[in-house]
């Protein structure tokens, strides 16, 4: 469940579709973000499951599975 509400903010911010998006897909080369994009989709994630992912977990976020990852890892 978390992947599949992981995947809305992370197609809302950076304007892709759910289907393009699995657990192996790295947001700068897959998806082409840039800081900015990651920043908004981890104020997403923390607004939507209601968590905090401090610094240092956020600069280990490099693929989705890591995002879905540091979810699981604050709840």
């Amino acid at each position: 469940m978390e992947l599949e509400k992981l995947k809305m903010i992370i197609a809302d911010v950076l304007n892709v579709d759910t289907a393009e998006i699995t657990e192996d897909t790295t947001f700068v080369d897959d998806l082409g973000a840039d800081s900015l994009d990651i920043f908004q989709i981890i104020m997403g994630i923390e607004e939507e499951f209601d968590v905090e992912i401090d610094n240092d977990a956020a600069e280990r976020i490099v693929t989705v599975g890591d995002a879905a990852e540091a979810i699981k890892n604050v709840m």
